[in-house]
């Protein structure tokens, strides 16, 4: 069945967007599409229907194809847990954890699982759409390649290369792409796009011929800037901004170096009352914050020590004295309590760490990563949020016994429901596991209710559906969807 693979000239150049929006087009189209990336490196990840993890962008792809998210969508994801090492995800499980020069020696063992997990998709579908990874211009690392090229001659699969004109130079990142890589990978280049242009794209006119001139592929389309980007999940932590600046209740989220799932954040940044603050490194937490969020992050303990080297543990103490409120998700639930103990080093050298001690709890981390979609009802609403569980460690202690929701549990009506995260005396410090709870309209707006806010009357769901048709009629409008459509083989 046909499959076509857009690759970058560089990282964050718009890949991710441009398969979700052809996805969605296709299927607008009466096709069955679906998306697939060999290999992604992200700590944003997503939980899928056969109980492993995938990357973000991935999920939000198979949502623009009206698919549930599989694990052959993203058979090796990367979740670096510090700057040389990385978990190394095989089709949804954890494999090992590997530093960075080591992971070479790995990657030719992993292309079975990629072409196995690829050719499932293909034979399911009428169309495969394949995102690379960084760019095919990184010949240092071609050989045992499972990501762009590799991966494009070992399928057979035609390649749509991208540039970044925001950037600038994109003429040299397309020219000097075809310069650098091997003439036979050179050749499973079918044509060029160039994305995120501002402005009127006849004024490239004259570049855009000399591109084709210089490669002799042909282009498919000039993409002009997509100004609902911000509505779609970022998939790189660099990505990551507030809000609008607004008149509305300030809420104020952490930005830990290692965040992982921080999409938990994207509902909240659409709704109108709502000045959502990224923290960055430097800055202190907003004196008016009503609500502070510790997110959820890949490495517990190294975040602990990040949040303290800002001085945002002091931050937390007065803002907590101030009377305002503080939620931390997964990670963040567990740097909440009085200690991590880690007896196994899962997160690094074995031993104890002291919390923040915000909440009478206690974490111990162990081997046995929790992988699970969940259905629960919050505590104080009892309104029902769907969400996912991916964490190690379990949290215990006395105020486990006022939880932040009920989860419930498979095994008839005989089963009761299990308690989950906790909750301080006075309401105010809150954990939780619970990925995805914003994404719940119900108890999104009376979560925010609670604090003063006077949420919107919009479905987040809607809105994400709608932005992705609105891309689809982006690029339906600017790129020649069908050349492309017809490439695929």
């Amino acid at each position: 069945m046909p499959a076509l693979m857009i690759q970058g000239c560089g990282s964050n150049v718009g890949k991710s967007m441009l398969v979700a929006g052809l996805c969605r087009a296709a299927r607008r189209r009466g096709l069955s599409v679906a998306p697939f990336k060999p290999q992604n490196m992200s700590n944003n990840a997503a939980v899928t229907a056969d109980g492993g993890e995938i990357g973000r962008a991935q999920a939000l792809q198979a949502l623009a194809c009206g698919l549930e998210a599989h694990t052959d969508m993203n058979p090796v994801l990367l979740k670096p847990e510090s700057e040389t090492g990385a978990q190394v995800i095989v089709q949804g499980r954890r494999l090992t954890t590997t530093r960075a020069q080591d992971y070479a020696a790995l990657k030719p063992q992993l292309m079975t699982a990629v072409l196995d997990s690829f050719n499932r998709l293909r034979d399911a579908h009428d169309l495969v759409i394949v995102e690379g990874a960084g760019s095919p211009a990184e010949v240092n690392l071609r050989a045992g390649d499972i990501a762009n090229m590799g991966f494009a001659r070992a399928a057979g699969v035609p390649v749509i290369l991208t540039g970044d004109i925001d950037r600038g130079g994109v003429i040299a990142q397309i020219v000097g792409t075809q310069a650098v890589i091997d003439p036979s990978d050179a050749a499973m280049v079918a044509g060029f796009l160039i994305n995120k242009f501002r402005g009127d794209p006849r004024l490239f006119d004259d570049g855009y011929r000399m591109i084709a001139a210089r490669t002799g592929w042909r282009g498919y389309g000039v993409v002009p800037w997509f100004g609902q980007a911000h509505l779609l999940p970022a998939e790189d932590a660099l990505d990551l901004s507030g809000g609008p600046a607004t008149d509305g209740v300030t809420i104020a989220c952490l930005s830990l170096s290692r965040i992982a799932n921080f999409d938990d954040l994207d509902p909240l940044k659409a709704e109108p009352g709502v000045h959502l603050v990224m923290v960055r490194p430097g800055m202190a937490i907003p004196g008016d914050a009503r609500l502070v969020i510790l997110p959820g992050t890949k490495s517990t303990c190294a975040d602990l020590a990040f949040l303290r080297a800002q001085g945002w543990d002091i931050d937390l103490v007065a803002h907590v004295r101030r009377g305002g409120a503080v939620l931390g998700i997964c990670g963040g639930y567990q740097m909440l309590g009085h200690v991590i103990s880690d007896p196994e080093g899962v997160e690094g050298a074995p031993g104890d760490t002291a919390g923040l001690g915000l909440l009478d709890i206690a974490t111990v981390m162990t081997g046995d990563k929790r992988l699970a979609r969940v259905c629960a009802r919050e505590e104080s609403t009892g309104l029902r949020v769907d969400g996912y569980e991916i964490h190690f460690g379990r949290s215990t202690g006395p105020d486990c016994a006022r939880p932040f929701a009920w989860i419930e549990q498979d095994g008839g009506q005989d089963a009761h429901d299990r308690a989950e995260g906790a909750v301080s005396a006075d309401g105010r410090i809150m954990g939780s596991y619970l990925h995805g709870l914003f994404a719940a309209d119900d108890f999104r707006a009376a979560f925010l209710t609670r604090l003063g806010v006077t949420a919107g009357q919009h479905s987040h769901g809607a809105m994400v559906a709608q932005t992705l048709d609105a891309l689809a009629d982006h690029l339906e409008h600017h790129v020649d969807v069908s050349g492309l459509l017809s490439l695929a083989r």
